[in-house]
């Protein structure tokens, strides 16, 4: 938990066309090369949101290698699924194939419990777009809105003012780039600080997961106007 607690912030947010997910990712040093850690070429930088199925992607906050564990469970078991029923997994019943594994870390000893807490946004025909929750003990949980990781409970309490029932896709991006503008711990929102991605319908309502590129984050966070400032051109100009 300590871990958790201590890992970039990670947000979620649950609406009528839609699921998004934002990630801070923790810079450890300038050097630090992130290109060529791209999860299995899906556009992230693998370090913070994965995709899992092609109806579910995943957020993580806490330790990543306990991540990489439990991520590459989770692709197994929808793939499983999808290999004997020819249809992708219910979100929830994937939730609790990994939670069920958790749960049995921490019933023995000489294992300890994964330090990662995951939120999961996904899509299944019965119930829609999903959003849920699990930590380390192997409790889960669904959600219209949540964090996890550093400053959660300052990032909670905006949501709570924030939200809306009808919430839409577009809408759904501007509250989370807001929220996690006002709770990371860097004061600049950039593409090389922040993971971005959505879980919408295609034309053929069939789900579609996009893990934004660098490029279109921060394409994206100039057209919410909260793109970093060049504070040497704003001297020139002045």
């Amino acid at each position: 938990m300590e871990a958790i607690s201590h890992a970039g912030t990670v947000l979620g947010v649950l609406a009528k066309d839609g699921v998004v997910l934002a990630a801070e990712k923790k810079v450890t040093g300038k050097l630090l090369d992130m290109s060529g850690s791209k999860e299995g070429g899906y556009g992230g930088s693998g370090e913070k949101i994965f995709l899992l199925n092609s109806n579910v992607i995943s957020g993580v906050a806490g330790l990543t290698a306990d991540a990489n564990s439990l991520v590459n469970y989770s692709r197994q078991t929808a793939q499983g699924h999808l290999f004997n029923y020819n249809d992708d997994i219910p979100v929830e019943l994937l939730v609790q194939r990994l939670c069920d594994l958790k749960q049995g870390y921490t019933q023995y000893g000489g294992l300890r419990p994964f330090g990662v807490s995951i939120l999961y946004a996904g899509y299944d025909p019965h119930y829609q777009f999903q959003l849920y929750h699990s930590d380390p003990s192997g409790n889960y949980s669904g959600w219209k809105a949540t964090c996890i990781g550093a400053n959660n409970g300052t990032a909670q309490s905006l949501l709570k003012q924030e939200y809306k029932d009808d919430i839409g896709i577009d809408e759904a991006v501007g509250l989370v780039l807001r929220t996690m503008s006002k709770t990371m711990d860097s004061t600049t929102l950039g593409s090389e600080k922040l993971e971005f991605a959505t879980l919408t319908l295609d034309a053929d309502k069939r789900p579609k997961a996009k893990i934004y590129k660098p490029a279109e984050i921060d394409a994206l966070l100039v057209k919410h106007d909260l793109a970093k400032k060049d504070e040497d051109a704003e001297m020139r100009a002045a």
